[in-house]
């Protein structure tokens, strides 16, 4: 029976889509290529975590950074991201990769049970969770308790939508599931096969439990899921909640740079990549640099010369400083908007073994600054000040290391996180709205990991962003989430339609998700 069970899984497994669509990419890709009917648990991990690293890689440069004003496509009109143009193929590409990756990873831990390897069942668990959280922060409702059933003698191709606050429940009983699976400290069998904590099982807790203090944040607006109760129970039991302690444990997947485990950017040409398309915002270059009143440029963020370089070209830059496009400027703005605007650092970001984040210890103590800071945790703003500075110096520690493939070589020391420290950028003492300030400093922490800056910005409202004048294809409004894709409509409407009521709106990107600010707001 349970040989039947595993040949009826790889059979039918390229078949199915997550509401019964036809895009479903092959399960199995390099850098693992294996045969269909010899598959092991094992063999689906790495392209798990190398492809999925890589996708997330893209949709950072793709779609989080063009809709929360990091970079802005004024080099051309080919891309339109950042005037909110985005199409049903666009919603449709989203829902297929975040869903393909929850779906293989659920499984490899149907493999992982049959086979009886625990540590790629805890694994699969937190892996699951990393991408349905994604999948549901993007779209709302989505099914999830009927999710991926379909490959089953009793499933269904056309799952039910669980609610916001259903999903969210479900997804924290799989991160404590996880969590104690990794506790009895179950054999990783192939050790060189992790590109991101070698079969260290006492990492990858950490980083299970990480996450799920990032969705208790997420969550946190909502009184009646008791965020704070939660996280104290967490904080109170470290030996059980064990979370990363310092940017050691930071979820990193690592590539070699020899196909197939290179980073998706390792062949992309400058042009490409930014030069001709994507360039910082002034949105980003007002948060990083300060101006005297003269208008001269006298102190930037040390990170900024890590994020993108200034543009080179004399003409359009002669006194070779900071500038900044502007986010959904109209066609007839673009040309001026876009001239002399910086690029991204292309020699930082598109090296063979440039990393890929999940999350990292700073995102942690951001967290927990802003618990302190709400009361939702004890210690009130001094504990807050401690780890909003505990935050900020980890950040500033990480992104030091990538300063030296800069072609201006970075590099950050403790002076300089001091001095950062202490500046109008980011003084704690100094700032009159320490929530902005916290939100925003996270907001510039989270560059280049995943969506985690759009979602974290329809929770907490910052950075203020300027929706530009070109902004027309949503109304000037800053898409509070995408639509279901058409098929999902076509194929699973009924379901559709209870999820859409329930969240209160029509199928579009102006009806918010359940934990957003947005939403909350509107319900008092």
């Amino acid at each position: 029976m349970n040989n039947y069970r595993i040949i009826l899984t790889i059979g039918l497994i390229s078949l199915l889509t997550f509401a019964c669509t036809s895009e479903f990419e092959d399960i199995n890709t390099n850098p693992n290529k294996t045969t269909v009917g010899q598959i092991q648990a094992n063999g689906m991990f790495e392209p798990l975590l190398y492809n999925g690293a890589n996708n997330w890689l893209y949709y950072t440069w793709f779609w989080n950074d063009e809709l929360v004003q990091y970079t802005a496509f004024t080099g051309g009109t080919t891309r339109q991201e950042h005037r909110y143009f985005i199409s049903d193929g666009n919603w449709q590409s989203a829902w297929n990769m975040f869903s393909r990756y929850a779906n293989n990873a659920l499984h490899m831990s149907d493999l992982s049970i049959d086979q009886d390897d625990k540590s790629l069942e805890a694994i699969s668990l937190t892996l699951k969770v990393l991408y349905m959280s994604n999948l549901s922060d993007m779209y709302g409702d989505i099914p999830y308790s009927e999710a991926f059933t379909g490959r089953l003698l009793e499933g269904t191709l056309k799952p039910k939508f669980d609610s916001q606050k259903e999903v969210y429940e479900q997804m924290f009983a799989e991160l404590d599931s996880a969590n104690s699976i990794y506790a009895s400290d179950p054999l990783f069998l192939k050790p060189a096969l992790d590109g991101m904590y070698g079969g260290s099982m006492e990492q990858w807790r950490k980083f299970n439990n990480s996450l799920y203090l990032r969705l208790l944040c997420r969550i946190s607006g909502r009184s009646e899921m008791n965020a704070g109760v939660r996280m104290t129970e967490i904080l109170a039991d470290p030996d059980t909640y064990p979370m990363f302690e310092s940017n050691d444990d930071n979820a990193t997947v690592k590539f070699s740079g020899q196909d197939p485990y290179r980073n998706r950017f390792a062949l992309e040409n400058e042009g490409d990549f930014t030069s001709s398309g994507r360039k910082l915002t002034e949105q980003l270059i007002g948060m990083t640099v300060i101006e005297d009143l003269s208008g001269n440029q006298v102190y930037e963020d040390p990170r900024l010369a890590i994020f993108g370089k200034k543009n080179p070209n004399t003409d359009t830059n002669p006194d070779e400083i900071w500038i900044g496009t502007v986010a959904g400027c109209t066609e007839e703005e673009q040309s001026a908007a876009d001239r002399g605007s910086s690029w991204l650092n292309h020699a930082v970001f598109c090296r063979a073994d440039a990393p890929a984040y999940f999350m990292d210890y700073a995102e942690i103590q951001f967290i927990l600054a802003e618990a302190a800071l709400k009361d939702l945790i004890s210690g009130g703003e001094s504990k807050a000040k401690e780890h909003y500075t505990n935050a900020v110096s980890a950040s500033l520690e990480k992104w030091s290391e990538f300063g030296q493939y800069s072609e201006v070589l970075v590099s950050i020391s403790q002076a300089d996180i001091t001095t950062f420290l202490a500046s109008d950028l980011a003084s704690w003492d100094d700032a009159i709205n320490k929530e902005e300030l916290l939100a925003n400093q996270k907001f510039l922490a989270l560059f280049w990991t995943g969506m985690e800056a759009y979602h974290e910005y329809r929770r907490t409202g910052y950075p203020e962003l300027t929706i530009g004048a070109g902004a027309v294809y949503n109304d000037y409004i800053l898409p509070t989430r995408f639509a279901f894709p058409n098929t999902t409509m076509a194929t699973n409407n009924d379901n559709v339609q209870v999820a859409l009521d329930r969240m209160g709106g029509s199928n579009n990107m102006k009806t918010p998700v359940w934990w957003s600010k947005q939403a909350i707001e509107e319900e008092k």
